[in-house]
């Protein structure tokens, strides 16, 4: 009997020794339970999010122990009004989104509300200013405003708030805003950088109360009178979910290395996890630009 008894727990000792060495937590991540979720939501008319966000998707999944998942309009970044699979924000624990002028179906805008109203961390891309474009009389038309109650960005596109750009054939100078170089998303940030997006007008009323703008942009050959304008901040929303926003997003953008950081930091820094101390080197990132429609 105590022969049996010995070898019995010999066997549950092998079977526990690797949970002593590695922990509860680190075989979780192993099965990827314990994995952040990042969502990406893509279908913009322009800028490719569609084709260069996997690639920051892959980044993530390869060197920083997270699971993503990658949406696109349908039937391309045309379609305005299907986005499939948004279900799947019921449970991330970050959604990115880089859309433009999307009308989307109440049912699929549900999930998006119910995300919102969760608290959940978001981060927006360029065109998510103006990420929807519903029709006056259309119930739906609330969601215009997509950019300034998710991003405290300026709420739609033109109007009031001027929020325009400088010419498609204008760059941007970027900075690290003093005020803002300690802060943890600028890590390894180059101090400068230069940036193919044309510079977007969000002041003087964005980005919102509260916003904490971390880099400035300088129209370089704007088509009118320019000033500079902050192209990166971060917020925390009426649900109390935080927010990261960059106008930043033209493909060539995200060749930029220093921009490539900018965007692996902040999405540490909305899920709550330390910003890596370690880059792991540039992504190969070669996305023409060349959508038809311009804005």
């Amino acid at each position: 009997m105590r022969t049996k008894r010995r070898v019995f727990l010999q066997q549950a000792a092998a079977l526990l020794a690797p949970l002593a060495f590695t922990g509860i937590d680190a075989l979780a991540n192993r099965t990827g339970a314990a994995k952040p979720y990042v969502v990406f939501v893509t279908g913009d008319h322009e800028y490719s999010g569609e084709l260069t966000l996997p690639f920051i998707a892959a980044e993530l999944e390869k060197n920083y122990g997270m699971r993503t998942k990658v949406l696109k309009a349908y039937p391309d970044y045309n379609g305005e009004k299907d986005i499939p699979g948004l279900e799947a924000l019921r449970e991330a624990d970050l959604a990115v989104f880089y859309l433009r002028w999307r009308q989307l179906p109440q049912e699929q805008l549900n999930f998006i509300d119910e995300y919102l109203k969760s608290g959940k961390p978001v981060m927006g891309f360029r065109t998510t200013t103006h990420a929807f474009n519903f029709p006056d009389g259309d119930d739906r038309k609330k969601w215009n405003a997509f950019g300034e109650f998710a991003f405290g960005a300026p709420p739609g596109w033109g109007g009031a708030a001027k929020h325009t750009h400088y010419g498609h054939k204008s760059t941007t100078d970027v900075t690290i805003i003093p005020d803002a170089a300690k802060n943890p998303i600028l890590t390894g940030v180059d101090p400068s950088f230069h940036a193919a997006s044309w510079l977007y007008r969000v002041l003087p009323d964005y980005p919102a109360k509260g916003a904490v703008p971390l880099l400035m942009g300088k129209s370089v050959n704007p088509d009118k009178e320019a000033i500079d304008n902050p192209v990166a901040w971060t917020w925390k929303n009426q649900w109390g979910g935080k927010a990261f926003m960059t106008t930043l997003g033209h493909p060539e953008d995200f060749q930029v290395e220093a921009f490539q950081r900018l965007v692996v930091n902040a999405i540490h820094w909305a899920l709550g996890q330390p910003v890596p101390k370690k880059w792991k080197g540039k992504i190969a990132i070669d996305v023409p630009y060349g959508h038809p429609k311009k804005s």
